[in-house]
């Protein structure tokens, strides 16, 4: 599959659903991806990326930025909090803003700096032990806690549990985005994004579909 296989899926699922073209965002996943398959969907003009490793993103973008022009970085792995300041020189979003310390340091950073990425909240809609995000009943309290900060997160992300099926995850976390006025809605990847974009998905994460099969080093 290709770039513009993927796009043109995307068009079809945001038409299927009545949504507006280009309401969605597709953020191409390069984690662990040869620099060639990268950098042939920038020379198609993609300019919207993914990055897992803070330490990776660092040591490719902005080489890249410098040579392709601005790009549009988005975290979407964990984000240990002694990696934050670097995340916030590199990412223009976070999407995996999970657990109070995280916030505490993100606030701080922000503060010195005077502005934050945007930020999604992850939640963990599977109540899933080994997974990291924030637990559906905690989430009330864990954005008056940010906003109390003066962090103002956009949206909210989740990852279904693997082997379920994604539609009530990702009902679930556009009931509690719109409970708490949020816009954003960072969900839906390879497998599943048309039926997130249905869900009312802002934000998808595609990676193996348009770069291939990752070859993680051994």
């Amino acid at each position: 599959m290709t770039l513009t296989d993927i796009t043109t899926r995307l068009r079809a699922a945001e038409r299927a659903s009545g949504r507006a073209e280009g309401s969605v965002r597709l953020i191409a996943v390069s984690k662990v991806q040869p620099p060639e398959r990268v950098e042939a969907v920038l020379d198609q003009g993609h300019r919207v990326f993914g990055e897992n490793y803070v330490q990776e993103a660092a040591g490719k973008w902005p080489g890249w930025r410098a040579r392709f022009g601005p790009v549009e970085l988005h975290m979407i792995g964990p984000l240990q909090t002694n990696k934050a300041k670097l995340a916030l020189d590199l990412f223009d979003a976070i999407h995996t803003l999970d657990r109070p310390s995280l916030a505490t340091k993100l606030a701080s950073l922000g503060q010195a700096r005077g502005s934050l990425p945007q930020l999604f909240v992850q939640v963990n809609t599977g109540a899933e032990p080994q997974k990291a995000g924030v637990l559906p009943a905690d989430l009330t309290a864990f954005l008056r806690d940010c906003r109390a900060m003066d962090i103002s997160p956009i949206g909210l992300m989740c990852i279904p549990p693997e082997g379920e099926e994604s539609t009530p995850h990702f009902a679930m976390l556009a009931r509690m985005a719109a409970d708490h006025g949020l816009s954003g809605l960072s969900m839906g990847m390879s497998g599943d994004f048309e039926a997130a974009i249905a869900q009312g998905a802002t934000h998808i994460r595609v990676g193996s579909a348009i770069f291939g099969a990752r070859s993680y080093p051994g």
